[in-house]
């Protein structure tokens, strides 16, 4: 959930609540304005969150426990990546709220995984298992067609089932994170096994960036597209070539104008 400018109702009273708890000075009235929109960044600054003035599940967890979640990234690990990779911050933030939906973990405190049934059998198929046959049997894990997605953290009965017929395919197979790198390029970015990447991403979105940041590194086109502000270049090359279909480059140019006019905005 992710309330914002426009959102009404009982969730948005509690989020008023909760604020005028933290310090801000709100009439409680259940509408998202801008007097709402000002406090939500005003706190997200203080707590390290992502400034954007949207009420997502970070801020709403961390409004709620007094303190940042600790698994979570903020305004500073975002301010590093983007002048390692010499970004605007505002191109780093875009790629992390619309890569899964800006969630690195689920409910159930799993990193967000997406399993690519397609990649499953390649894998398969480059390590010599008799994948026809198991595309027979576990047509919605091996197969040579995309989808079978269930979506959210169902994701990861379909990967753990997967882990039982070749626990290193499976794990290269999704895609993991916050910014949902491919688990097969764990060799590439410098881990020593997929299994020991498969255990960072477990632990924080720091290590979900730190991933992202190898992952451009080692993608010199990728980056250069990124820093040119080149969206389809960028989206096909980071989200393949069918990243049109789900809009990718539209949805990361509209995310980075946003973060640039917050970024202007908060410097003012």
């Amino acid at each position: 959930m992710v309330l914002t400018i426009g959102s009404k109702g009982q969730d948005v009273s509690e989020l008023q609540r909760l604020l005028v708890t933290a310090g801000a000075k709100l009439v409680v009235d259940g509408d998202y304005g801008q007097a709402t929109a000002k406090a939500v960044a005003a706190y997200q600054k203080k707590s390290g969150l992502l400034v954007d003035g949207k009420a997502g599940p970070h801020t709403l967890d961390a409004l709620r426990a007094g303190t940042r979640n600790a698994r979570s990234l903020t305004d500073a690990d975002i301010r590093r990546a983007a002048k390692r990779l010499d970004l605007p911050a505002s191109r780093v933030r875009a790629v992390c709220e619309v890569e899964s939906a800006g969630m690195g973990f689920t409910a159930l405190g799993n990193p967000v995984v997406l399993f690519e049934r397609h990649v499953f059998y390649q894998r398969l198929a480059a390590a010599g298992r008799d994948v026809e046959a198991l595309a027979e049997r576990y047509p919605a894990l091996v197969n040579k067609q995309r989808g079978g997605y269930t979506g959210g953290p169902a994701e990861w009965a379909r990967l753990n089932t997967a882990c039982t017929i070749d626990r290193l395919a499976a794990l290269e197979s999704a895609s993991w994170g916050r910014f949902q790198i491919m688990g097969y390029h764990w060799d590439a970015l410098g881990y020593a096994s997929a299994d020991e990447f498969a255990t960072l991403m477990k632990q924080d979105e720091g290590q979900h960036l730190d991933a992202f940041v190898r992952f451009l590194l080692i993608n010199p086109l990728m980056l250069r597209a990124l820093r040119e502000g080149r969206w389809a270049a960028f989206a096909r090359l980071y989200n393949g070539p069918r990243y049109s279909e789900n809009l990718y480059d539209v949805k990361l140019e509209r995310a980075d104008q946003r973060f640039a006019r917050a970024i202007e905005r908060a410097v003012k």
